[in-house]
C-alpha cells in the first residue's frame, strides 16, 4: 500500500524544524506518489486540517474541487514553487499562476467548487495546507472526470500538456 502520511503529530505545540524537513523530503523522494503528508492537526477529525505537503516535481495532483460550501482551502508556499491551475467545467484551463515561495512565501486560497490542481516546479517543495475539517474521504473532493486517474500512464505528463 502507498504511504499517503506521516503520523499526525502530538503535543500542544508543533514547529516544522530542520529534521523534519528532511525527513519529509527524504520520505517525498522515497515514495511512490513523489509527495506525503505530515499532519499537523493532532486528530483525524479535527475541525481544521492543517498538513505540512512535501512534494518532488514528478508528483501528479488530480484536479478536483472540494463540493462543499464551507470547503475553502488556502496553500502557502515554504520552499520551491508551483504552477497553479482552474479549470472550467469541460477540463479548459481558466487560469494559471506561477507561485513561488521566495522573496515571501507564496498564497493561494481557494473557494469551494473551483476545479483546481497544480504542477511542481521545483525539487524538494513544501507547502502548508489548511481546509476546515473533519475530513471524509466520500465528500472532501470531487475528482475531475476529464483528467486521468492518478497511477496510470496517461497521468505521465498530462499537466504538462496544459501548459
Amino acid at each position: 500500500m502507498k504511504k499517503l502520511a506521516f503520523e499526525n503529530v502530538t503535543g500542544p505545540i508543533f514547529t516544522l524544524t530542520d529534521e523534519l524537513i528532511q525527513q519529509g523530503i527524504q520520505a517525498s523522494g522515497e515514495s511512490e506518489r513523489r509527495r506525503i503528508i505530515l499532519p499537523i492537526h493532532r486528530e483525524q477529525d479535527s475541525e481544521v486540517q492543517r498538513m505540512i505537503n512535501f512534494l518532488q516535481p514528478d508528483t501528479y495532483i488530480r484536479p478536483h474541487k472540494h463540493p462543499l460550501k464551507h470547503a475553502t482551502e488556502s496553500l502557502v508556499l515554504i520552499q520551491g514553487s508551483i504552477l497553479f491551475f482552474t479549470y472550467d467545467d469541460s477540463g479548459d484551463v481558466l487560469s494559471k499562476h506561477r507561485v513561488e515561495s521566495n522573496p515571501l512565501p507564496g498564497v493561494v486560497d481557494i473557494e469551494p467548487g473551483v476545479w483546481h490542481s497544480f504542477i511542481v516546479l521545483e525539487s524538494d517543495t513544501i507547502l502548508f495546507e489548511c481546509k476546515r475539517g473533519p475530513y471524509d474521504a466520500e465528500t472532501d473532493k470531487i475528482f475531475a472526470p476529464w483528467a486521468p486517474e492518478e497511477g496510470t500512464e496517461e497521468a505521465n505528463g498530462w499537466h504538462e500538456s496544459k501548459v
